[in-house]
């Protein structure tokens, strides 16, 4: 199994549109990298450290799953999407995406609170300049990760 660390902008979907939904398509991802994450790496059932990013209060709000393999992002050819690419060729499509799956709600493990975790030390959201919405995590990261989140709720 492969752990992952996606990140979304609340506004557009949230640890808790994704609770709503229970399965959202990770749309959007217009990066080669990332894209090849989903394409070449990500399996269904793998872990996902769901982050809320570019908003007041950035960090992991929650555990999800990849619930699917991937496939052609349909947002890629509608011109009204903001995520248009009319350079995609729907015979070749540039740009797919996977599936997530909630699996659960947790308080929120802050940005702030992710960098004083000396185990964290090596998660690649961290690394100065991480831009990329999509990272692997080791086996490590992911239950350190869990350790805190379950610390936290154990405590209170």
């Amino acid at each position: 199994m492969n752990y992952w660390l996606m990140k979304s902008e609340p506004d557009e979907a949230s640890i808790l549109d994704l609770q709503r939904a229970g399965t959202l398509p990770w749309t959007g991802v217009r990066n080669y990298q990332a894209r090849n994450f989903m394409r070449d790496a990500m399996r269904i059932g793998d872990g996902v450290l769901f982050y809320h990013s570019s908003c007041p209060q950035p960090g992991i709000a929650g555990l999800a799953e990849v619930a699917s393999a991937a496939y052609p992002d349909a947002t890629q050819f509608d011109p009204a999407n903001p995520y248009h690419d009319p350079k995609s060729d729907p015979a070749s499509p540039r740009w797919l995406h996977v599936d997530v799956r909630w699996r659960e709600t947790t308080r929120l493990l802050s940005l702030k609170e992710l960098r004083g975790a000396p185990e964290l030390a090596t998660l690649r959201v961290l690394e100065k300049g991480s831009r990329l919405s999509i990272t692997p995590v080791t086996s490590d990261e992911w239950r350190a990760v869990l350790a805190r989140l379950h610390a936290a709720s154990a405590a209170g």
